[in-house]
């Protein structure tokens, strides 16, 4: 599938991918706050760190004066929390202040977001949640006392709903009413549950039964019985129109538009070895073969250009003495 990004989620993913000044990937050495949300396992994850400007009385007032982020997932992924970290540090927000932050307000400042990408933006907010709740610890402050509920514990207490994604009955109710998550679709949109095997979504006391006892009883649906892996991929191919030789195509032509003007920018270059299922071997020549930054190119400007704009499932492997990119 393509996704119809906006320019400006583009423009903040490509400045990240380049490590253009101003941007914020990376991460804080000992940092005042640090929290994390999401997973490698579940193809999203995220590492939220700030550091503060310390009130010498009150630390309620302390100032966050720097943002960095670490994260394995899409383009919308990075360029959500490339908006967290801008949103936070134009507006000078004490912590406290910060967790007016949600993800709509990061939707929006990216010009808004496919709602298939929705939980991108929730997760930098629920990052953004977990490393104010990590600096109150280490300052001493009362979360609960300022009437700001928190509840970490939620992620790892209480019985588990979705086994793919490890979330939580009490994570999906709280999700379930703060965005006003009304169809199965929607929650996986927004936090992801049920997108893997969907053996939850209509199992006693799964998905359905969350949105029937929130929203109230809704008429039964049947559920779908997921296809393998490799099924699932051919199947979209046929549903999308594509043989297996117009996919190559699309992909050989995703690489000259989009990818390749960025290589040669810096005099490199890249080839496409073979193409198996959704697996696209990849080989990075010129000077783009030899450079430390290899394998991340790969990863975070090969494989998700192709993702975006051809299939979400593709994975690229780099090869010719290349680290293969998972």
């Amino acid at each position: 599938m393509t996704w119809n990004y906006s320019k400006k989620t583009m423009q903040l993913f490509m400045d990240a991918v380049h490590g253009k000044p101003g941007t914020h990937m990376g991460e804080i050495a000992n940092p005042d706050g640090f929290g994390e949300h999401g997973s490698i396992a579940c193809g999203d994850a995220l590492r939220f760190t700030f550091r503060v400007e310390r009130h010498p009385t009150d630390p309620t007032q302390d100032r966050i004066v720097e943002a960095r982020y670490l994260t394995f997932g899409c383009t919308s992924a990075i360029a959500a929390s490339e908006a967290l970290c801008a949103l936070i540090e134009e507006g000078h927000y004490t912590p406290i202040e910060a967790l007016k932050i949600t993800n709509k307000d990061i939707a929006d400042y990216l010009d808004g977001l496919p709602k298939e990408k929705l939980h991108c933006s929730v997760m930098g907010a629920e990052a953004l949640e977990a490393a104010v709740f990590n600096w109150a610890i280490k300052r001493g402050v009362d979360l609960a006392a300022l009437g700001i509920d928190i509840t970490r514990k939620e992620q790892e207490e209480g019985r588990l709903v979705c086994k793919c994604f490890g979330l939580t009955e009490p994570y999906l109710r709280r999700k379930i009413k703060e965005l006003e998550l009304r169809t199965i679709a929607d929650i996986t949109h927004a936090v992801k549950a049920g997108g893997a095997c969907m053996s939850c979504h209509h199992a006693p006391g799964g998905l359905q039964d969350l949105l029937d006892e929130t929203w109230g009883r809704q008429a039964p649906r049947p559920a779908a019985q997921p296809a393998p892996p490799l099924e699932r991929f051919v199947a979209g191919l046929v549903h999308n129109g594509l043989s297996p030789f117009q996919f190559a195509k699309k992909v050989e032509r995703v690489l000259d538009e989009v990818v390749r003007p960025q290589l040669r920018q810096d005099g490199g270059d890249v080839e496409i070895v073979d193409i198996k299922d959704n697996l696209v071997y990849c080989r990075l020549v010129g000077a783009c073969a030899g450079c430390v930054g290899a394998s991340r190119t790969i990863k975070m400007m090969v494989e998700q250009a192709l993702k975006d704009r051809v299939d979400e499932r593709i994975r690229v492997i780099a090869v010719g003495g290349q680290e293969g990119v998972a």
